[in-house]
């Protein structure tokens, strides 16, 4: 025993998964933000039309009740109900396409998402490793899974004639912790491992029987620091190390090669990095093998290993990532590739899926690691990579810091139980389903279930329109609250009778307003969302361009139902309480013509997510019902104090309802591109920060 608790590899990847705070979603604070708005709003608003109605000699306890009434009315209570519902919604709507959602706050989040950092092997790739070249001082080999042979200059070779490639096959099947059964073609383990004990078995070695004959007595994990693994095995009165890693850090820790354990120079060690480069810069894994002949049981290798070779994995990249990552691209997406491997084979991967150009740069984790402790200047040159090689557990956790230190929005995709803390520091953490640990998932906000990278794109689909849903319903409620809270104010203020009493606009509140709130929630969504840019990460849920449009709906809203109440006293000749009625009644059938107002400039006054939506329709037809019942049913009508209003009064507020959806279309058409209620403004991609 080498250490317990925090001392182990998995107490350091708690520590780092207590450490990385990844605090509260973009949706959460902006709610909380457009909350503590709305509060201050009401208070001002109700205590000056209180104020206003005691001063012009309204009855005390009418003028308290519409005060009450009013600051119901002016915060829109079904916000965070209709809210959390889009959120559920999106949820089971992300499910069947296979992202199982663990934090409901992360449906939306992807939406916001402006850089997901990747790990290759797994999921960019098909994690589905084959050995496919041998390297080793007396040849090269390669392997031909078909046939189940071991080639050498396109003749197949009998292995055990190879005393070098013999011993570098062995040395991959004693260096293992995975299981293979060569008749049934399949194991169990890591992929890499698993590939190794496959190539073996093509030379006639089995792990069982070699492990019997050179019994393993320790085990030093791979450890991110020397980037080796090795395994310590007896044979005969002494102990060797079985040795694999990454070919930098094993040749370095090399002084001879081969079966005659020739001195290693300077040179030959140069040669053969750059032919571990050449592998790497095809798209391959490399790993170096080596032994240590006089290893101690319980201590760490030393140096002075003995070199026998080189082996390259396959590792094809999944089919699917290619138009995955242009559909990203055109969505203002930056794809980031953070992965153990070589940088050349980083590099070779990204340009097969074409994620960058021929010539890109990456950028390794001793690189990063000098830049963070760098001037800000510097530190810019971080962001502007898009591949990042030899990254440790810890390096990530920088890495998303530096892009999030930028602004940055950052969704992490990881399977390990060292991309825990990665997980969880990111704005969204993203799981695999199939292949990843309980630990990432258990860290993760959402799980691929099919642990296919396309799949993100339909969550970043259904991100965006959650939140491009939320912002739509929230201008519906503040511009319908706006307008009650205007009438009842310049009714005051202007000695007009009461144009909605208390109990009525408690009625509009939580009738004529949350059904359609709740269509609109429903909506699908613009045929182009993933056409678009993300929002900026600190853009309000209702920017200054929204707020206005609220203010423009809201007045005139609140405009047809004064005119209604002033027309219903001086030329139908209506009494005060049916002129309220009127009022009532016209501000009721504005609010859900207004419904109609919601699509987005631009699109087609038929053809548009708002009129495709069958819950508005739906929305609409009860909301009339409801209000029918209100006016129609005794018991109902006398606790709201309607009053008879006759044909004409019935003829003059349908009438006036409709002019704020006429002056709602004509705000809509009038050639000018505003920004959308439901989303954000499209701009060019190349156009973004």
């Amino acid at each position: 025993m080498t250490g317990t608790g925090l001392a182990t590899e998995l107490g350091r990847i708690t520590q780092l998964v207590d450490e990385a705070s990844g605090g509260g979603s973009p949706l959460e604070r902006q709610l909380s933000f457009l909350s503590r708005q709305l509060i201050w709003i009401t208070l001002v608003l109700a205590a000056a039309i209180s104020a206003a109605g005691l001063s012009a000699g309204r009855p005390v306890f009418l003028m308290v009740e519409t005060a009450i009434a009013l600051a119901v009315a002016a915060i829109p209570e079904g916000l965070p109900i209709v809210a959390t519902l889009t959120l559920a919604r999106g949820m089971l709507r992300m499910a069947r396409h296979n992202a199982l959602v663990e934090n409901l706050a992360a449906v939306e989040t992807l939406g916001s998402t402006t850089v997901i950092m990747t790990d290759k092997t797994g999921t960019l790739t098909e994690n589905r490793m084959e050995v496919e070249q041998i390297l080793t001082p007396s040849g090269d080999f390669s392997i031909d899974h078909g046939l189940a042979s071991i080639v050498k200059e396109g003749a197949i070779v009998d292995p055990s004639a190879d005393p070098e490639l013999m011993q570098a096959l062995l040395i991959g099947v004693l260096c293992s912790n995975a299981e293979y059964d060569r008749h049934a073609y399949s194991g169990t383990g890591d992929p890499m491992e698993i590939a190794l004990l496959r190539a073996g078995s093509f030379a006639g070695l089995d792990r069982k029987q070699q492990i019997a004959t050179f019994p393993e007595v320790a085990e030093h994990p791979f450890d991110t620091a020397t980037r080796r693994m090795a395994t310590i095995h007896r044979t005969g009165d002494h102990h060797f190390a079985a040795v694999k890693g990454a070919p930098e850090e094993v040749l370095a820790a090399a002084d001879r090669i081969g079966i005659k354990m020739e001195p290693l120079d300077e040179a030959e060690r140069t040669t053969w990095l750059r032919r571990g480069e050449e592998l790497a810069a095809r798209g391959l894994r490399v790993l170096a093998v080596a032994v240590h002949p006089r290893a101690i049981k319980d201590q760490p290798v030393p140096d002075g290993l003995v070199f026998y070779g080189l082996v390259a994995f396959r590792d094809p990249p999944r089919g699917d990532i290619p138009e995955t990552i242009a559909a990203l691209r055109r969505a203002g997406i930056r794809v980031v590739m953070a992965t153990g491997d070589h940088p050349s084979t980083a590099l070779g991967i990204s340009q097969a899926i074409g994620l960058t150009e021929p010539g890109a740069l990456v950028m390794t984790g001793a690189e990063l690691s000098r830049l963070l402790n760098a001037s800000a200047a510097e530190r810019q040159e971080i962001v502007r990579r898009q591949i990042f090689a030899r990254v440790s557990p810890e390096e990530k956790l920088q890495l998303i810091n530096a892009f999030q230190r930028e602004g940055e929005v950052v969704a992490m995709t990881g399977d390990g139980v060292n991309d825990a803390p990665a997980l969880s520091k990111a704005d969204i953490g993203v799981a695999m389903g199939q292949r990843g640990t309980d630990v990432a998932r258990e860290a993760a906000d959402m799980v691929l279930l099919d642990d296919a990278f396309s799949t993100i794109v339909h969550a970043v689909r259904e991100g965006r329109v959650i939140f491009a849903n939320i912002r739509r319903f929230s201008a519906y409620l503040l511009s319908c609250n706006l307008a009650e809270v205007l009438v009842v104010g310049i009714a005051v203020f202007t000695g007009l009778p009461l144009a909605l009493l208390p109990l009525q606009i408690l009625f509009l509140n939580f009738v004529t307003d949350v059904f359609p709130a709740f269509a609109l929630a429903a909506g699908e969504g613009e045929g182009d969302v993933l056409d678009r840019p993300p929002r900026q990460p600190n853009e309000a849920i209702l920017t200054k361009a929204q707020w206005l449009s609220v203010a423009v709906y809201g007045a005139a809203i609140s405009g047809a139902t004064l005119l209604a109440l002033i027309s219903s006293i001086h030329i139908l000749g209506l009494a005060a309480e049916q002129a309220t009625t009127v009022s009532f009644v016209t501000i009721a059938l504005a609010q859900l013509w207004h419904t109609f107002n919601m699509r987005e400039s631009g699109t087609g006054l038929w053809y548009n997510s708002v009129i495709q939506n069958r819950f508005v329709w739906y929305a609409t037809a009860l909301c009339l019902v409801l209000l029918l019942a209100g006016i129609n049913v005794p018991l109902l009508s006398e606790m709201l104090e309607i009053a008879s209003i006759g044909m004409n009064g019935w003829a003059l507020a349908l009438g006036c309802s409709l002019l704020p959806l006429i002056a709602g279309q004509l705000w809509l058409a009038s050639g000018t591109r505003r920004p959308a209620i439901g989303s954000h403004l499209k701009v060019k991609l190349n156009e973004q920060p």
